[in-house]
């Protein structure tokens, strides 16, 4: 953690003991901990839902359930958060922090490929995240549009990918290449406004018109 990140960290809100525990978990037991959110990223979040007020969210990407325990919080009681997550041997860990939380009410999780399980879904949703696959950012962003109405956001993770969005990918680096299909993708779509973050691996944010 550089010293910036650290300073900002002293300075936030302190991180609740629910996913200050999971995040500790997480870190302890998965092969790739740094998908978490954490708790910066968790407080931005959590501040624009709170600022946008949705009261249907759809999440792709579960992992281990710090993102979505941070945006189940700000719904209101009759609200609910759909989230999706690929791996299944994740769901045990995934619905232990959710039986914890007095917000885990709210959120249906759905384990499975994301372009099989959001058709189903019933539309609107007020707010989206994206955090699944980047191979199929692009795909994933174009199928729950339509399920978004107009002044709903989307908000995407990893768009700067480490800094790796810079350069042409080799061969085999599929997520960066598809990452960078995404960032191109929406630059050129009129139907959404757009500004990216420069936090963490970048967070885009997208208005639907």
């Amino acid at each position: 953690m550089d010293a910036l990140e650290n300073y900002i960290l002293q300075h936030l809100d302190p991180e609740e003991e629910l996913l200050h525990a999971l995040y500790r978990e997480t870190h302890l037991t998965q092969i790739n901990p740094r998908m978490a959110t954490g708790h910066l990223q968790g407080r931005v979040l959590t501040m624009l839902c709170r600022m946008i007020r949705p009261k249907r969210i759809l999440e792709l990407g579960t992992f281990t359930g710090y993102a979505t325990l941070c945006m189940a919080a700000t719904l209101p009681s009759d609200g609910e958060l759909h989230t999706i997550e690929m791996d299944d041997e994740l769901e045990p860990v995934i619905r232990r922090y959710l039986d914890k939380s007095p917000d885990g009410n709210k959120v249906h999780l759905h384990i499975g490929d994301t372009l099989e399980v959001i058709p189903p879904l019933l539309a609107p949703f007020d707010l989206v995240f994206m955090d699944a696959d980047k191979r199929q950012y692009v795909e994933d962003y174009e199928t729950v549009l339509p399920l978004v109405p107009s002044g709903g956001f989307i908000l995407a993770d990893n768009t700067l990918w480490g800094g790796k969005v810079l350069y042409e990918p080799h061969s085999g680096d599929k997520q960066t290449a598809g990452v960078r299909r995404f960032n191109d993708h929406i630059a050129h779509d009129h139907r959404v406004e757009k500004a990216i973050i420069p936090m963490r691996d970048g967070l885009t944010l997208l208005m639907k018109k």
